[in-house]
């Protein structure tokens, strides 16, 4: 069997090489097919890897309050609800579950050093902010309460805003322009990189709630864009976010059973909702990438179909010397599949290559992982066997004698 597999795998290499064009072509089929696979397992992976990222900047035990429209009696369309610093005190207050709440405002900015100038976020909110998002302050200091009280204007900026506007120089205690009013630099927020998305983490400036109101967005008295809490720990989660959302239908006023103006969700919600979005956007791509497989795999099957009819004289002579249905059959399968399996590897050096040059674009440590290689391989022989079975079938069914008469 050794032996008939080895003779096999010899004449199929000399086959190969003697139809080079035709040879090049099926492989690009796979190589198309398997790259994609790579890339595409890969690219899903680091996605999530980095989401998990992300949402880990949050308390595990985090707290997404936000307003969200609701039908109004005699209105005709929806009204978006509001959130106060008010309903913010009230929670902290209240909440017994909830360790910290913070209020947040943000807006983009024009900053001013000099004669340096750059945009960036800006962001209002108070201390109990920099625990939830797990800030840390790499140089100087937060604000303290005596400047959220005074509405004093100071500012922590992030580690792309110090670069931009004082490139190596220390920024604590300068002073920055924002719109009309000048704020002085208390802290630099530890550097946490690029998101999923693209958006720089490090690109914006946070400040007092009271200082941002007025100075740098002027907005309705005590109304922000959203609340952010943590519970008391990970296990007191449900129990916090059902006291905020008691808390708010008092506050709002909102009857039992009906729509509030408001929406919680827990990061584990959050978290639920996106591995449910990248799972379906990765089985999206990876039915993309495997109909490449399938069409690369049609392109081995023709190929093949024809290499057995050019090649009907050789068969003919090969079986009236002596060679078996089974030993024409082995020779056409393993040149199947080691058409497909030199297409799969070179498929994975591509892929490969793909997947790190992405990753630096996107600021991804990503690269092919075990499994994807190994289900490439895998795939590629199966293919070789599936497609490459009809011609060689076909090929041992030659009748000798009327192989033997073609041209």
């Amino acid at each position: 069997m050794l032996g008939l597999l080895t003779n096999a795998i010899r004449l199929a290499l000399t086959a190969i090489v003697r139809q080079k064009t035709r040879s090049a072509l099926t492989v690009l089929g796979i190589l198309i097919g398997v790259a994609a696979v790579v890339t595409v397992t890969a690219l899903a992976d680091g996605a999530a890897a980095k989401v998990g990222g992300e949402i880990s900047g949050f308390a595990s035990n985090g707290l997404f309050i936000n307003p969200q429209p609701v039908q109004q009696s005699g209105a005709r369309s929806k009204a978006t609800g509001r959130l106060t610093e008010g309903d913010a005190k009230a929670i902290a207050r209240e909440a017994v579950s909830v360790a910290n709440v913070a209020p947040f405002l943000s807006t983009p900015v024009q900053m001013v050093v000099g004669d340096r100038n750059a945009a960036t976020l800006a962001v209002g909110t108070t201390l109990s902010y920099f625990p939830i998002r797990k800030y840390k302050v790499a140089k100087g200091e937060p604000w303290t309460e005596s400047d959220e009280l005074l509405k004093t204007k100071v500012c922590v900026v992030g580690a792309t805003v110090a670069e931009k506007l004082f490139g190596n120089q220390d920024p604590v205690g300068r002073m920055v322009r924002i719109g009309r009013s000048p704020f002085r630099i208390v802290g630099v927020l530890e550097a946490r990189g690029t998101s999923t998305f693209g958006d720089d983490q490090d690109d914006r400036i946070l400040m007092p709630i009271g200082s941002y109101r007025g100075r740098i967005q002027r907005t309705s008295p005590g109304r922000v864009d959203m609340l952010l809490a943590s519970a008391t720990s990970e296990e007191t989660t449900d129990r916090a976010k059902a006291q905020v959302e008691s808390i708010l239908r008092q506050r709002h006023h909102v009857g039992e059973g009906a729509e509030a103006d408001f929406v919680v969700n827990t990061q584990r919600e959050f978290q639920k909702a996106t591995e449910g979005i990248a799972t379906v956007l990765s089985a999206l791509l990876l039915g993309v990438a495997g109909v490449s497989l399938v069409v690369g795999g049609i392109g081995v099957m023709n190929i093949m179909l024809v290499s057995v009819a050019e090649r009907t004289r050789e068969i003919g002579i090969r079986m009236s010397i002596g060679a078996r249905e089974a030993d024409i059959l082995v020779q056409f399968l393993v040149e199947a599949v080691v058409l497909s399996l030199i297409g799969g590897a070179l498929g994975i050096l591509v892929g490969g290559g793909s997947v790190v040059g992405l990753g630096r674009a996107l600021g991804w440590d990503i690269a092919p992982g075990a499994n994807a290689i190994f289900v490439a391989v895998a795939t590629s022989a199966f293919i070789g066997v599936a497609f490459g079975f009809v011609p060689a079938r076909r090929a041992a069914r030659l009748d000798p004698i009327e192989a033997l008469r073609s041209e």
